[in-house]
């Protein structure tokens, strides 16, 4: 080996045990707006177009520089105290701001924390201890949905269905008496030939209800559904009447319903200009008690995510014990929820999520009319507002999914970047194991000219792969 190969050997070797545990994944440089500048393998990529924002974070873009003297402030005001014993005023801010900008009466408190996995971890608690408050603690039963991604942690992991969970189901919470698993909402492939939406959606509600009898309704705490899945389906809409019939349900027998907004919510997909997803799908009448946020509260800038509490749940804590078992170190941070509030602030004043909500639509509108009439590998494409997915299958009319070996999600992410195209692939949406997806999340600030840039380079992209994939006789 020469002095060399020696010296790059050592250069991709990584200290960071995440991904490929002895290769360092490509580096960023730098950024501004929707570009990015990346290493990758000792080759410096310019301008690669950033469709994705890490895993649907951003919202401002790189380097806003509004947001720095935002920083600094933040920075010079909090250090740190821990939030049961002392407190501070921009956790509190941040809350009202969220709360205000929100349907009137739909939330009444919230905690902050550091990750949408820590989010959901402590929605499960916060629901747990309600029951507890309340004087109804046999209700234990938490169902969710087959196919599902709620965070990374155990808890978390316990209320999702993927390949992911799979890996830890032996030490995850009881799946059989505790974390029920409900059919997945999926249109595209499990909606019956002649079916409507309607049809469809009281079909699946059918089954939640029977899932509640089955379970004794007096033992069944809470349900809870992303409100727009991402990783784990890929942008599935919500069919007419869902949402509002499992909350109909949770009515009808004393359950909590919880909705799940860390990838798809606080702007990414509300068709108001503020901030829920939900508000795309159901009124204020059929909110959620508790939801989970994420991802761009914080625009990446900080690490933040957060937990919205319902009237109904805060007053029975009021009413009860009036306290919240335990905390987090760095839960309700000072610092960061300085910064989330201006990166808030920004979004509202610039009218940033009624922009990514019309852009973002116009880049789906644009990728159906470009893919899904032509001969490639893309059988559907679908989402809201600026969150957006490609299915890949071997065949447009059957659906049938890829060999999991071809891995085609992370290829074609893989093509793009080539491209200068961030994306995000994804593999597990048809089943939990195989299915291909791709993923679109660009920055709340994208223009037209922007969206034709992600358009072409995507076609471009579904074009040269489905090209490699005929020449190798694999489609």
């Amino acid at each position: 080996m020469t002095v060399e190969a020696a010296a790059a050997v050592v250069s991709t070797e990584s200290y960071v045990f995440q991904g490929t545990i002895n290769k360092k994944p490509p580096h960023v440089i730098g950024g501004k707006g929707v570009y990015m500048t990346i290493e990758k393998d000792g080759k410096v990529y310019e301008d690669v177009l950033d469709a994705v924002t890490g895993a649907a974070v951003g919202a401002l873009g790189w380097g806003d520089e509004e947001i720095l003297p935002i920083i600094e402030k933040a920075a010079k005001n909090h250090t740190y105290s821990f939030p049961s014993i002392i407190g501070n005023q921009a956790s509190e801010d941040l809350a009202k701001f969220y709360i205000e900008n929100s349907p009137k009466d739909v939330f009444a408190a919230a905690l902050w924390c550091c990750s949408g996995s820590e989010s959901n971890e402590n929605a499960m608690k916060i629901i747990r201890q309600y029951q507890m408050e309340r004087g109804c603690p046999e209700k234990t039963k938490i169902i969710s949905r087959d196919i599902s991604y709620h965070g990374f942690t155990l808890g978390a992991l316990s209320i999702s269905h993927c390949g992911r969970a799979d890996l830890f189901k032996d030490i995850s919470i009881d799946q059989t008496n505790t974390c029920l698993k409900m059919p997945v909402c999926y249109p595209y492939r499990y909606q019956q030939k002649g079916e409507t939406e309607e049809q469809y959606s009281q079909r699946l509600l059918d089954a939640l209800e029977k899932i509640i009898l089955d379970n004794d309704p007096k033992t069944v705490s809470c349900v809870l559904v992303e409100t727009l899945p991402g990783s784990s389906l890929g942008t599935v809409p919500s069919p007419k009447g869902y949402l509002s019939g499992i909350r109909a349900l949770c009515n009808k027998y004393d359950v909590i319903f919880m909705l799940d907004e860390v990838m798809c919510g606080t702007g990414r997909c509300n068709p108001n200009g503020k901030l829920n997803c939900w508000e795309s799908f159901i009124g204020p009448e059929d909110a959620p008690d508790i939801q989970t946020v994420g991802k761009t509260l914080g625009s990446g800038y900080v690490t933040i995510a957060g937990v919205l509490v319902g009237p109904k749940i805060r007053d029975a804590f009021i009413n009860g014990s009036n306290a919240v078992f335990g905390s987090h170190t760095y839960a309700s941070h000072g610092f960061n929820c300085e910064v989330a509030l201006g990166v808030q602030k920004k979004i509202s004043r610039e009218g940033l999520t009624a922009n990514i909500f019309k852009m973002g639509n116009l880049m789906g509108s644009k990728l159906q009319d470009a893919l899904l009439k032509e001969d490639n590998i893309v059988g559907d494409v679908r989402g809201i507002g600026g969150f957006w997915s490609l299915e890949f299958v071997k065949d447009k009319a059957t659906k049938e999914v890829f060999p999991v070996e071809l891995d085609i999600g992370h290829r074609f992410q893989k093509v793009c970047f080539d491209n200068k195209l961030s994306v995000m692939g994804m593999q597990g949406n048809a089943d939990g194991t195989s299915g291909d997806i791709a993923l679109l999340a660009p920055a709340f600030i994208i223009t037209e000219g922007d969206v034709d840039a992600i358009v072409q380079k995507v076609i471009e992209s579904v074009n040269q792969l489905t090209k490699e994939m005929k020449a190798e006789g694999t489609w």
